[in-house]
Parts: structure tokens; C-alpha cells; sequence
């Protein structure tokens, strides 16, 4: 059984946006920021916010508002505003970043909500800021 398509659009605003769903959820509790994350693999409907993550150094994972100005849902899909950057690699750990992650903690195991394909990839090394580019979409299907 699928959601209905006007349904999934609601439920993206409410998770991203912060817009009450009547009669079904309010969008004045929660926390105020998603925290996005870059992985080396799909994390999977099983992983959690450390499932492939990269590990370079100084990375971190980047705090954003759960608004309209920082996420445009539209249709029963997601995708950021702005682009998203990380922290510049200096070292640790090189490879390419295949995938991101939205979850709820900023370090740690954390509760992942959503991963999806970084199109294009990143190839990580010393010098390279990665960048998650407004054309990664999530979908509700």
C-alpha cells in the first residue's frame, strides 16, 4: 500500500518545514535541526548515522533548520535550498562520498530518517570541500 501522492508532500513539509498536518500532527514539538550526513555506501533502510560515514578530518556533520528556507518540498519531494558544505578535507581518511544521510543527531549512532544517492559522487582528499548540491532529492514513493 503507498501513501497518497498529496499526503506525501504533507508529510515532507512536516518533517522539513515544520507544517502542522491537521487533525494528525502538530509541527510545534520535534527537534530544530536535521543533520546531514556523507557516506562511503548506502547506509540502508537498516543503518543509522554512522553506516559508511566518512571519517576525514575535521569532517562533521551540518546542522539545518528544519524550514522552508533551508529545504523546498515540493510533490512528494525534498531537496536543499542552498548547496551543503562541509569542513575542507585535511586528512584522515580519503575516498568518494556515494551518498548522504538526514537524521537527528549531530555525532553518533543516531536515528537516520532518510539517505539518498549524492549525484554527482565526491571524491574526498586533502584540500577538497565536499559539497551536497541542491539537485540531491529525496522522494516519497
Amino acid at each position: 500500500m503507498s501513501k497518497a501522492n498529496g499526503f506525501e508532500t504533507d508529510l515532507l513539509q512536516l518533517l522539513f518545514n515544520k507544517v502542522t498536518i491537521t487533525g494528525i500532527a502538530t509541527a510545534a514539538t520535534g527537534t530544530a535541526n536535521f543533520y546531514i550526513s556523507l557516506h562511503t555506501g548506502d547506509p540502508g533502510e537498516a543503518g543509522n548515522q554512522t553506516s559508511s560515514e566518512v571519517a576525514y578530518g575535521p569532517y562533521a556533520r551540518v546542522a539545518k533548520a528544519r524550514t522552508t528556507g533551508v529545504w523546498t518540498v515540493t510533490t512528494g519531494s525534498v531537496s536543499p535550498v542552498a548547496n551543503i558544505d562541509f569542513a575542507e578535507c585535511t586528512g584522515g581518511t580519503t575516498g568518494i562520498a556515494t551518498h548522504f544521510g538526514i537524521g537527528t543527531a549531530a555525532t553518533g549512532t543516531g536515528y537516520l530518517l532518510y539517505s539518498g544517492t549524492v549525484t554527482p559522487n565526491i571524491s574526498i582528499a586533502v584540500g577538497v570541500t565536499p559539497r551536497l548540491r541542491t539537485e540531491s532529492t529525496i522522494t516519497e514513493g
